[in-house]
């Protein structure tokens, strides 16, 4: 009998045949072990707290939270922990959203199994592993954006309104780490709305990353 250390994974998927199947397959594995397994993410914190998993494997579309909004609930909770993207999604939104949200890799559903098992090792050493059809898209968007480079023109206590966001804080948090009032942060992100031609706190956090704005 084997004594070699087998690597923890988390599953968070909703579709309770697929994620049996995934579970018997990586318990099949020499070096990997499933030891919880999820069909939402309504507990999510409390989940990855109690398991402390060497990886996550999460789906996107779930009820209650997506996974997307798991992501971000996990960094800002647990910011070293390795996340695995596994969805049947490939469209651009949900791709750039997972990475902004802080996905360490994406991976379609539909890939090879041995491929899956090398994502979850190349992720938990750090790499960012994407199936190839996500890469390409990955690098198509890092060209375009590049190539257009934008002079967004924030000034100081705007972008450290922006480092205070993508750190995960609130605007009553932000008001008091700046020592400003709630209306002045609200001041200060309708100008980052207009300037970054964006709608939303996510839009934010997300064109801040692509476009390195920090």
């Amino acid at each position: 009998m084997s004594s070699k250390k087998k690597y923890t994974v988390v599953i968070f998927d909703d579709n309770t045949t697929f994620r049996n199947s995934l579970a018997l397959l990586i318990n099949d594995t020499e070096n990997f072990e499933v030891i919880g397994s999820f069909d939402d993410c309504s507990l999510v914190l409390e989940d990855i707290k109690s398991t402390s998993p060497d990886v996550v494997l999460m789906d996107i579309n779930m009820p209650g939270i997506n996974g997307i909004e798991a992501v971000g609930k996990i960094k800002n909770n647990f910011p070293e922990q390795p996340i695995l993207m596994l969805t049947a999604f490939d469209d651009d939104k949900n791709i750039f959203n997972a990475i902004a949200a802080g996905a360490n890799g994406y991976i379609l559903k539909n890939a090879p199994p041995e491929k899956l098992l090398f994502a979850m090792q190349e992720v938990m050493e750090g790499g960012a592993p994407m199936t190839p059809s996500i890469a390409k898209k990955v690098l198509a968007h890092l060209h375009s954006t590049t190539s257009e480079k934008e002079e967004f023109k924030l000034n100081p206590r705007e972008k450290e309104v922006v480092q205070h966001l993508v750190d995960g804080l609130p605007y009553k948090q932000i008001a008091d780490k700046m020592n400003i009032t709630y209306a002045t942060v609200r001041f200060h992100m309708k100008n980052i709305y207009s300037k970054l031609h964006v709608a939303s706190m996510t839009e934010v956090v997300a064109k801040v990353i692509k476009h390195n704005l920090l």
